[in-house]
């Protein structure tokens, strides 16, 4: 085989690109006495948070912490995990948060999964990071924000190293800077590798098709956990320097959330279905002053469309929805403001989930992965720079993921004529709960360690407040004695709240294919022959 000739005499050179730590560095040099994060009573200008930033990375490097080293983040909003993730970028070291209301024995998995070595860790979470580093022999020290008897103080260490400054990493297209932590059909958790060259489109694209026109003078709260989507949206906001907002406690408060909507004149946000219907249904939303919002972004679970209609009645033309996995950075569709229309009526597009975002193609497959014809169902596949490097270590689930150079997302759906997509159902087992995904499989095998659970299954369903959750069959072993209440209070603390069956139902056996395999489809139809299903109103989802 012989090596082709560079093309019109190009000679192939090292993809060199920016850090994405240089967007804090360019706004803290732009606007550096402008405030730019803002918790409770603290308020951070861009130049604190930049030497805070710095500070950590020196920190982190006079520990051992190297380009390409994994650091476990556990923890709920606040500036140190926010300052952590560009201290961690400035050296080249790995991004690797968790979600926060994951159980110990949980992130212990992701510890291990990532090959951390180091962790950061929430004072209020002393057995995840126990079990952590009972899991994961390569973290070497662990780092507490807020005193505890488990690690290094995070603010006394930055204190130590104020006002040194970390010389920022050089580092190609494809080195990794984070860990998101997703899953498709085979139930545990999977890293899917982030890239500083990826990442750099994605924040181009999201300022270019959710929310253009962001500048410093642009204000953005925060409503979901850092640790996923709106890590991503804050990092964008970074880029532009616009002040980063949080709630001030731990609790969702909607009468706060509406109060710094207004004091800090918030002109987007990034949030899910069910934040949008409790937000918009809350008696504050008419006492707080909300006219500087532009954009109101969902994603991550479909949106019933009464729901949609009132909160654009509430709120004007101000909602974005955008269709996207973990793998793909939430970069594959998007349907602007413009596009929300209030009322049904000729023209209103219900159940798209918008068009291909700048620099995305999007093509629907069949099962020998040829394109099928507009309106007619396929898997959701999808190519272009937003698109993950892989997933970390896991080579089997990368040779399913990929075919002929796209994306399989496991999403079914269709377009129209017009590039318009609609998704209609997911290949994969897996459901979403209140913007989270949830894996059948995980689940099912928690259920399948107590002793009087012979069999279990666990499906997904429509739920008209979190978009969907799980409803649990099981059969019992010989004279096992169980009712739904004890086996949901012992499931609980095994696995995160969000992931325990609204329902737990009680069969005599499940039905089976000819192969001896749960057929999960024929155990959805004998749920709704017997009155079980639905829970709720059949959903009219806008994605």
């Amino acid at each position: 085989m012989t090596t082709p000739e560079p093309l019109g005499g190009i000679v192939p050179v090292s993809r060199r690109v920016m850090n994405l730590s240089y967007f804090l560095r360019q706004t803290a040099r732009r606007h550096g006495r402008e405030i730019g994060f803002v918790w409770g009573d603290l308020a951070l200008t861009w130049a604190e948070i930049d030497q805070r930033a710095d500070a950590m990375a020196v920190a982190l490097a006079a520990r051992g912490i190297r380009k390409g080293d994994r650091v476990l983040v556990q923890s709920k909003n606040c500036n140190q995990m926010f300052e952590s993730m560009f201290a961690c970028f400035r050296i080249g070291a790995v991004w690797v948060p968790t979600n926060f209301r994951q159980t110990p024995s949980e992130v212990a998995y992701l510890a291990e999964a990532s090959g951390a070595s180091a962790m950061i860790c929430h004072c209020d979470f002393p057995e995840h990071a126990i079990a952590a580093r009972e899991a994961a022999a390569g973290i070497r020290f662990v780092l507490s924000i807020g005193r505890s008897g488990f690690g290094d103080d995070y603010d006394e260490v930055v204190a130590r190293h104020a006002g040194q400054q970390a010389p920022t990493a050089e580092v190609q297209h494809d080195d990794p800077c984070w860990f998101f932590f997703t899953s498709g059909t085979t139930g545990r958790p999977k890293a899917a590798v982030l890239t500083h060259g990826q990442m750099a489109f994605v924040i181009t694209n999201h300022l270019c098709d959710l929310m253009p026109g962001t500048t410093h003078e642009d204000a953005s709260l925060v409503v979901a956990p850092l640790s996923h989507g709106a890590g991503i949206h804050q990092l964008v906001q970074v880029a532009r320097g616009a002040k980063t907002v949080l709630l001030s406690g731990d609790r969702f408060d909607i009468d706060e959330a509406w109060s710094l909507v207004a004091r800090w004149r918030i002109t987007n946000m990034f949030t899910v279905p069910t934040i949008v219907k409790l937000l918009t249904e809350h008696p504050s939303v008419d006492k707080h002053d909300h006219s500087s919002l532009r954009y109101v972004i969902y994603a991550g679970a479909p949106m019933y469309r009464e729901d949609q209609k009132h909160a654009l009645k509430k709120l004007g033309k101000v909602l974005v929805q955008y269709f996207g996995l973990g793998e793909v950075t939430g970069n594959i569709t998007v349907l602007p403001p413009a596009l929300h229309e209030p009322e049904d009526g000729f023209g209103t597009r219900i159940g798209t989930c918008g068009y291909e975002r700048t620099g995305m193609q999007v093509s629907i497959q069949n099962d020998e992965g040829r394109e099928v014809p507009h309106g007619m169902t396929g898997e959701i596949c999808v190519c272009g720079p937003a698109v993950f490097a892989g997933y970390y270590n896991n080579p089997e689930a990368n040779e399913k993921a990929f075919r002929n150079g796209w994306f399989r997302t496991g999403d079914l759906g269709h377009m129209d004529d017009e590039g318009f997509l609609y998704i209609t159902g997911r290949a994969s087992d897996m459901y979403i709960s209140g913007g989270s995904n949830v894996y059948p499989r995980e689940i099912e095998e928690k259920l399948l360690t107590h002793p009087a659970v012979a069999e279990a299954a666990v499906l997904g369903v429509p739920d008209k407040v979190w978009g969907e959750v799980g409803v649990a069959v099981c059969v019992m072993r010989s004279e096992a004695v169980l009712n739904e209440h004890e086996l949901l209070t012992w499931l609980d603390g095994k696995v995160a709240r969000y992931k325990l069956p609204k329902r737990v139902f009680f069969w005599e056996e499940l039905p089976k294919s000819a192969y001896g395999k749960i057929t999960k489809k024929n155990i959805r139809a004998e749920l709704e022959a017997r009155g079980d299903l639905p829970l709720d109103q059949h959903i009219e989802a806008s994605a």
